[in-house]
């Protein structure tokens, strides 16, 4: 056996390992993101509606309880998240397009 052929082989191998990883961790990270997706559309209804503008008034004027976690309230939070899913859906159209052509 050639030694090219052995270093192609063993190329591969590392291609195929490396490839699996990443595969199965996509698929992990899809089956957690379709797991959320009523809940995302249900937080973007309420930060685009007039819940979230009541809540953030609430919060500037101190009434809501200590302690209570509410990051969702700082302008730019959801926003961003928001954001960062359109470009993830981006992406993910350009990787597609790529392989369909």
């Amino acid at each position: 056996m050639k030694k090219e052929q052995l270093e192609r082989i063993a190329r591969m191998e590392a291609v195929t390992d490396q490839a699996r990883q990443a595969v199965d961790a996509l698929q992990a990270a899809l089956d957690a993101y379709t797991a959320v997706q009523a809940d995302l559309k249900e937080l973007e209804t309420y930060y685009t509606g007039p819940a979230w503008k009541e809540d953030f008034r609430a919060a500037e004027e101190g009434k809501l309880p200590a302690g209570l976690k509410h990051g969702v309230l700082a302008e730019d939070t959801v926003y961003d998240l928001l954001a960062d899913r359109d470009e993830l859906h981006r992406q993910l159209r350009m990787i597609n397009e790529e392989e369909d052509g």
